[in-house]
């Protein structure tokens, strides 16, 4: 009986050793994911919607296929450094906020040490790879990048002050500047159109999230303008820096001296985020407030002005 039950609870060889090696596996794939997520691939994504047009804009056509993908890639680790080094800043507030409280260090999912050793390793790795294969100018630039948006933004303006964004945002305005030195070894006015155009798209693109998550921000004491001021005021600089944004758009065309594709885009574009950006005025005129006011609406429609707007930046590149 003895014998039969040791039979019958036996293991068939080899099957701890699996169990062992698939949980193994998964932790490793969690650990892995943490770590992914961390770098908040989607922010990255759009910041390289803005790196690579501008690398045909400066090579007037097709960039050089090793610089434009040493570029990118070395630009991805960059970018993920900087949003690495902020998710260990603000791993405090973001356990208080629903749209953060599931990010890696607020779920302990990686620990701080970990986080901090990871994002300093892919700014050194981003930094010599950029210097080493493309030129030291957009190894610079991204260094400064990094720099600016973990010390300046997240360390000092964005608990301190409501223009955290405004100034703040510059950091994310760097791309376009990297992808231009990327090529011609400089710079020049063009890019710094480009720079422009999203320096001042950035505030009402963030100000119309922070609208929607307003009682977030105020319960981690994070002063967003919506968090500060009146909703009738944050729709009002909303619409002045909408309006700031497609003007500065079209000075491209005789900067660069586009073809007629890239304003005709421009203006087309620039008509629609007018559009919406004033239909949101309409609704609060109407009465409407919160999430009634749909200021979400406006945050996906400025997404797909930035990509299209850089993707007509490219197409013309080709046409000159």
């Amino acid at each position: 009986m003895t014998l039969l039950t040791n039979k019958q609870t036996m293991a068939p060889p080899g099957t701890a050793e699996t169990a062992a090696a698939a949980t193994t596996t998964r932790t490793l794939g969690t650990v892995i994911k943490a770590y992914v997520a961390l770098t908040k691939p989607r922010i990255i994504e759009l910041l390289l919607i803005t790196t690579l047009p501008v690398m045909f804009l400066a090579a007037r056509g097709l960039p050089p296929l090793w610089t434009a993908t040493a570029t990118m890639v070395f630009g991805t680790l960059s970018a993920g450094s900087a949003n690495v080094l902020n998710c260990y800043i603000d791993r405090d507030i973001d356990k208080t906020m629903r749209r953060t409280r599931r990010r890696p260090l607020a779920k302990a999912d990686v620990t701080p040490q970990g986080a901090l050793v990871f994002g300093i390793v892919l700014g050194v790795l981003s930094t010599l790879g950029l210097g080493l294969t493309v030129n030291w100018v957009a190894a610079g630039l991204s260094l400064a990048a990094i720099l600016f948006y973990v010390f300046v933004y997240s360390m000092i303006l964005k608990r301190r002050t409501s223009q955290n964004i405004v100034w703040g945002g510059i950091a994310g305005c760097m791309p376009v500047l990297i992808g231009w030195a990327g090529i011609t070894g400089g710079l020049s006015w063009a890019p710094l159109v480009l720079f422009g155009v999203v320096f001042f798209w950035t505030p009402p693109h963030t100000w119309t999230l922070a609208m929607r998550y307003r009682e977030d921000y105020a319960a981690a004491h994070v002063p967003m303008l919506p968090v500060v001021a009146t909703e009738r005021q944050v729709v009002r600089q909303t619409i002045a820096y909408t309006w700031a944004t497609v003007l500065c758009s079209l000075l491209l065309w005789p900067v660069a001296k586009t073809t007629l594709i890239y304003p005709a885009v421009a203006l087309v574009l620039g008509a629609g985020c007018l559009w919406e950006v004033y239909r949101l005025l309409g609704r609060l005129n109407a009465g409407k407030t919160g999430v009634d006011l749909r200021p979400m609406r406006f945050f996906h429609w400025s997404n797909i002005y930035l990509a299209l707007l850089f993707l007509a930046v490219a197409v013309d590149a080709l046409f000159v």
